[in-house]
């Protein structure tokens, strides 16, 4: 009983990652349609789909452990908290979508919308990918890590506004599309603030 305990427990930390994994190539293709570097079609749905059917699988499983083995303590903890993270993994696969949506309507961007959109990409994924490990390795130094580094989502997020703000300014500006580019933007914000709960549930977990 205590080795199938031990192999579900392990189960559940391998599947964490396959989600965050998924969440992560969501990100990538956000990033691909706002650069229009690559044309992702519905595959963004089809990602967006497998990240809650994952969210599901996660769910039953973490509440068969809790029937079948009853676990007490830290384990206890991890489980009930990756009950909760997974809902803010959906989420971010949620605002993954929403991105690619919208960033389908935004016109061809200039090199420094380019540079920041790659940067806040960029730093977005890193912090998904850090709050995931910091729950699975059950890491609370690298959670409390995790969670300072959105202030570099954040001040990549600010940058955007301004970039914004100047464009209001041109005699040229496309109203609608900058639109689209702060909601894409706040999105990925979001997600950075995902993140940073994932990153909480792991000290709660631990």
């Amino acid at each position: 009983m205590r080795e199938n305990y031990r192999k579900q427990l392990e189960s559940l930390s391998r599947e964490l990652i396959a989600m965050g994994s998924l969440c992560e190539s969501a990100i990538d293709m956000c990033i691909k349609v706002i650069s229009r570097s690559e044309a992702v079609g519905d595959d963004i749905k089809v990602l967006e789909g497998e990240i809650n059917s994952k969210e599901r699988e996660l769910e039953n499983l973490c509440i068969k452990i809790l029937l079948q083995q009853q676990p007490v303590a830290s384990d206890l903890r991890f489980i009930s908290a990756a009950l909760k993270m997974v809902t803010d993994l959906e989420r971010i696969g949620d605002n993954a979508a929403d991105i690619a949506e919208v960033a389908a309507y935004i016109g061809q961007l200039g090199e420094g919308e380019r540079k920041v959109f790659s940067d806040l990409s960029d730093s977005v994924r890193q912090i998904v990918r850090n709050a995931i490990d910091a729950f699975v390795r059950r890491d609370t130094e690298l959670a409390k890590e995790t969670i300072e580094y959105d202030n570099v989502v954040d001040a990549l997020f600010v940058k955007v506004k301004h970039l914004v703000i100047e464009s209001i300014d041109r005699e040229n500006a496309d109203g609608e599309s900058i639109i689209d580019l702060l909601m894409c933007a706040k999105y990925f914000e979001r997600i950075g603030d995902h993140a940073v709960n994932v990153a909480r549930w792991a000290i709660f977990a631990k």
